[in-house]
């Protein structure tokens, strides 16, 4: 049996409910100065009300190309599109990843790709 398929209707829904999540996460951002800033990873500046609080230290040790692969991380690419996109070899992307999960303290990959999606994924 295949899974239900979304009905084109139930899309403006689910595109609504981001805006709003988007809408409250920005109005939590305005009540709490130590997130009303912009966080800077690797060469990339991510919204303060983006980023854990926990992770801020160790997200602004990550290097130029831990942070490239974090991000393409969080828009969804594979390790091949990571090191083809980046010019390095896929073993190498793999390797930027684990030490951005080593340097994060994170459970692993999932956890990495998780905190990516929230960090860079478009939501507007």
């Amino acid at each position: 049996m295949q899974p239900p398929t979304p009905t084109p209707a139930s899309e403006p829904q689910v595109d609504a409910e981001l805006l709003a999540l988007l809408e409250q996460m920005r109005s939590a951002a305005k009540r709490d100065p130590a997130r009303q800033r912009e966080v800077s990873v690797g060469e990339f500046l991510v919204d303060g009300a983006r980023v854990p609080l926990s992770l801020v230290d160790g997200l602004q040790h990550l290097t130029r190309t831990e942070a490239a692969a974090l991000r393409f991380a969080g828009w969804g690419r594979s390790n091949a599109d990571i090191a083809t996109l980046l010019a390095i070899s896929e073993g190498t992307a793999r390797t930027h990843l684990n030490s951005a999960v080593r340097k994060l303290e994170l459970d692993g990959m999932r956890g990495l790709v998780a905190l990516a999606g929230l960090l860079f994924h478009p939501l507007d």
